[in-house]
Parts: structure tokens; sequence; C-alpha cells
């Protein structure tokens, strides 16, 4: 389940230290629950979740054993309603999406069984000519529409603030008005990579929260992780809290190098996994709020050429994650601090 929530319309953005308020509230409320009930008593099993905060509210993935799609969504949508209303700080918050989405191994199992007349038909354009007849359209005054609106001159507004590119690194052309993005996509696009900078930075900090918490690696806790948890799996044993601290540290370098020109290119491999992360996060910014058309897809794909030239070299990843801080060329250093590998160097400052 992904469940969106935002504070009272016309709330200032939330500052770090609010954010993290959040977290710890909403953490607190999911610690104290095993299960959820659902329609007619149907108890709802909750395997995990995944907390995050963002300057707009705080993002939600929930993950839940239901027998049925609408008994989960509606288990869901219960439960963070009555987090929220028993919880002063939020009472005044807003659901503002709730959507859920299949096991993938479960869906294939389920089409594979299917058979029948009650059976999706196997021509995609009959099943989206069915699907289109039966799904009514949310009304243009809906608080649905209304974020969208309210997101899209936000993003809008943040565009130029990514000062190291122009909007022809996303595909648009003044001089060119034939050109396939418009400028409003480059815009949400450039706006939404900028949105997604703080969404990085903060979950980098939450999983650093957590490791330490619960390490002494990924491998041996048993936490969720945000981008820790995206990372080649077969090396989590090597994410240690001093090797999330320099990759948080080099996230902090690189988003602030896309705000100050010029930007040559990525200094390392933890830079490529990094920016990687970041149009990762703008393009899921950009669905959320159901602006995600194709002219935006094509400016953030776009955006990832101007960042990694077809020319350019992709080294494999190695298996050693030391050397992932280690600089391509001399004339583009990374941090010091991210450039230090030694355990034994960080200094633990006495309780």
């Amino acid at each position: 389940m992904t469940v969106a929530m935002a504070p009272p319309q016309g709330a200032p953005e939330l500052d770090a230290l609010r954010r993290e308020g959040v977290v710890f509230l909403l953490r607190k409320g999911f610690d104290s629950l095993e299960a959820v009930e659902g329609p007619d008593g149907m108890e709802v099993d909750l395997l995990d979740d995944v907390i995050a905060a963002h300057p707009g509210g705080a993002l939600l993935k929930l993950f839940v054993d239901a027998p049925a799609l609408e008994f989960a969504e509606d288990a869901a949508r219960e439960v963070v309603t009555e987090l929220m209303e028993r919880t002063e700080a939020l009472s005044d918050w807003r659901l503002t999406r709730c959507a859920v989405e299949l096991n993938s191994e479960l869906l294939q199992e389920s089409l594979d069984a299917a058979d029948g007349p009650d059976a999706p038909p196997a021509d995609p354009a009959e099943r989206a000519r069915r699907h289109a007849a039966g799904t009514t359209p949310a009304p243009p005054d809906s608080p649905g529409h209304s974020e969208s609106r309210a997101m899209r001159t936000r993003l809008r507004e943040l565009a130029p603030t990514l000062t190291a590119f122009t909007l022809e690194a996303f595909g648009h052309h003044e001089s060119a008005p034939e050109c396939e993005v418009s400028r409003e996509a480059a815009e949400i696009a450039a706006g939404a990579v900028v949105y997604a900078i703080d969404l990085l930075v903060d979950e980098l900090f939450t999983d650093l929260a957590a490791l330490e918490d619960d390490g002494p690696t990924v491998a041996r806790s048993n936490a969720t992780f945000m981008i820790l948890d995206d990372l080649p799996p077969h090396l989590a044993d090597a994410y240690t809290v001093l090797f999330t601290r320099r990759l948080t540290v080099t996230a902090i370098t690189l988003t602030g190098r896309l705000t100050r020109p010029p930007f040559d290119h990525p200094t390392c491999l933890a830079e490529e996994l990094l920016l990687k992360s970041l149009l990762n996060q703008a393009e899921v910014t950009a669905d959320l709020y159901s602006l995600l058309s194709d002219e935006v897809s094509l400016a953030l794909e776009t955006f990832a050429t101007t960042l990694h030239p077809p020319t350019s070299p992709h080294p494999a990843t190695p298996e050693d994650p030391d050397t992932w801080f280690t600089a391509y060329t001399p004339v583009s250093p990374v941090h010091p601090y991210a450039a230090n590998e030694n355990e034994e160097t960080v200094v633990e400052l006495p309780e």
C-alpha cells in the first residue's frame, strides 16, 4: 500500500525538524500495531512499513497480507486515519492518496491460474476498453485535482533553482518550437529533481539512524531502508554505519553541485548510484501528483542522458563498496570525508 498524507491546505512546508517529528509520531503509532481489522472483522496482517517525510507531507509504504485488494485498501485507510485522529499534532492532516499494489509473484500466480468466463480478455486493447468504460474520472474540483495543480505550480517555481542546467538539458529548446518537450513539461521535470533532493537526503539520514539503532550492517539488520535497500543486495554486509555516512556526505556534495554551475559529471561511482536514486525520486514525485505525462517522462530521460552521455563509460559496479568513493579523475575529487575509508579514524565522542 502507498499512503500519502499532507498537512492542512495553506500550511507552511515542513522543515527538517518537523519532518523528523512526523516520522517519529507515525513510527510510534505503527510500532504498536501487529494487525489491522478489515471489513466485517477480517484481520489484515501488517508485515512491514516504510515511513518518509518530505516538505509537503509524509509518504508511507505499508506491506500487508490481505485476501483481497479492497480489504487491504480499506484497512490501510482506516488505520492511518485513526492514527491521525488520535495523534494531536496530526489530527488536522489529510489523507491524500491510498493506493494498493499487488505482490508481483502472487499476481503472476493468479494470472496463470485465471480461467473461466470472468477471466480478463487476452487482448490488451480490449482490457483497456473495458477498464475505461468502467472508470469514472474524478471531478475537476476534487482534492486530487487541486493538489495536482498546486504541485504543478510548486515544481515550476523550483525549476530555476537547478542553476547548473538550462531547460535544454530536459529537451526544451526555445529556438525550436517544434521540440518534443514543452517549456512547462521541462520545468515540471526540473522542479521534480529539485524537490527530490530533499527526499533523497532525508531518506539517507533516516537510513543512517535506522542502521545506527539496528546494525551493524544492512545484511544483519531487521530494519527497512529506503535508499540502502536499493543498492546491490549481495553487498549488503558492506553497508556499515561509516559507509552510510560517506554516502550521505556524497549525496549532500552532489546535490549541492546541481544548484551551482557548472556541473561537469559524476565524480565517482557513488555519485552515479545516487543520481539514479534522485531521478527515481523525481519520477515518483511527478507520478504521485499525476504530473508524469509522456513529455515529463521524456524530459527526465533526456536529463538522465545529459548526466550520462551515451559516449561516456559506464563502469561496472565493483564488488568492494569502498572503491565507490574513489574519484574518476584527479581534477574531480570527492569530499574528503567520503574519501576516507578507514574505520579506525572515525572519532567517537564520549557519552
